[in-house]
């Protein structure tokens, strides 16, 4: 087992928890037209972390670099994508819109996730 991982997707996935709370009854307060963004940025955290619990208990069975690529992106893609979203939704409830060029963060994370996706088969397809 990959105890990194394992740790750090229980973490993202408490964390994950609380976001999801702050968005269903502060946000929803303050901004509503935000709560879909920040929605959107939890939902993919919380798939994502509970992908690196995954990877940390198949790193047992199938220990091979691609699993570890795995968790680190997956790790990026909920840094870049979910992170994007919530200073999204932040700038939106504060009544500015856009990140500027800082929106490009939002595709390269779901990219970063994507390739996470194809390392994790890569290395069940290829292990031993």
């Amino acid at each position: 087992m990959h105890k990194a991982y394992l740790s750090l997707g229980a973490a993202l996935s408490g964390l994950g928890v609380i976001l999801g709370a702050f968005g269903a009854h502060k946000l929803k307060q303050i901004a509503p037209d935000s709560v879909p963004t920040f929605q959107t940025g939890v939902q993919y955290q919380m798939y994502h972390a509970i992908a690196l619990i995954l990877v940390a208990i198949l790193f047992e069975k199938y220990p091979v670099k691609l699993m570890s690529w795995a968790g680190i992106a997956f790790l990026i893609g909920i840094l870049l994508f979910s992170g994007s979203l919530y200073a999204l939704a932040a700038l939106k409830a504060t009544g500015k819109v856009g990140l500027g060029g800082l929106g490009i963060l939002t595709p390269i994370g779901g990219l970063f996730f994507i390739a996470g996706w194809v390392f994790f088969t890569l290395s069940v397809l290829n292990s031993k």
